[in-house]
């Protein structure tokens, strides 16, 4: 039995557990804390699995499914559930909530169109759906602070525009750099550099919400021209 094949998918389906655990920390647990972690947590098995299977040779197509059914529930699913139940805490019942999970079939889109598309080979076309996650994280968490300061229906309104935009983003044609590995130089990679300071810049300064505002600079930077390229 050849176990080295098998590495890649063992760190996918730590990918999935991890999002599924984060959707029940979220539902049943009451802790949200622990859900953002264990998101995190996935989006770290995301990046590893792809680079473990290229640096094994043992890529394949089952490898590439399971990539993506994992990443529908940990960076779709999961971070709209921690988005819903934070509306829920603001306005319990109100059927609008359901909204944000509207990002769920848009991620399972983008997946799918990632997997059909051979022209993001080192960069990508549209907001991967990792990033969608970390956004959503961060928003997550201003959510109890939007509501004390513009009400929860202005807040409701504020995050079902959110919902679009970043559904939109997810599908679009927009080109977006990656971190995947290369023999460029340093100064060919300022934009993932930059990048790097204001995420460690903003997560120190303001905590969770500093993920959303590191993928708002990613979706800035990312206007300026780039290369086309890989990984949903």
């Amino acid at each position: 039995m050849n176990i080295k094949k098998h590495i890649p998918n063992m760190l996918t389906a730590g990918n999935l557990l991890s999002g599924v655990m984060a959707i029940v920390f979220t539902l049943y647990a009451g802790r949200p804390d622990i859900a953002m972690w264990l998101i995190v947590l996935s989006a770290v098995f995301d990046f590893f699995d792809g680079m473990v299977a290229r640096l094994l040779g043992v890529s394949s197509p089952i490898g590439k499914d399971l990539d993506s059914l994992a990443d529908v529930v940990s960076f779709g699913l999961a971070p709209a559930t921690l988005v819903f139940r934070g509306l829920e805490g603001l306005d319990a019942g109100n059927y609008l909530n359901y909204g944000v999970f509207i990002v769920v079939a848009f991620a399972a889109l983008r997946l799918a169109k990632f997997n059909n598309d051979t022209r993001q080979s080192t960069s990508f076309l549209g907001l991967p759906v990792p990033s969608n996650a970390l956004f959503w994280i961060g928003a997550a968490a201003a959510i109890p602070s939007f509501g004390l300061s513009i009400g929860a229906s202005a807040t409701l309104i504020t995050y079902l525009v959110l919902t679009l935009v970043l559904s939109l983003l997810m599908v679009s044609e927009l080109p977006m750099f990656s971190f995947k590995l290369s023999k460029e130089p340093l100064s060919h990679k300022w934009p993932q550099l930059v990048l790097i300071v204001v995420a460690v810049g903003s997560v120190v300064w303001l905590g969770w919400f500093g993920c959303s505002v590191t993928i708002i600079a990613y979706l800035l930077l990312s206007l300026l021209p780039q290369q086309k390229g890989e990984k949903a």
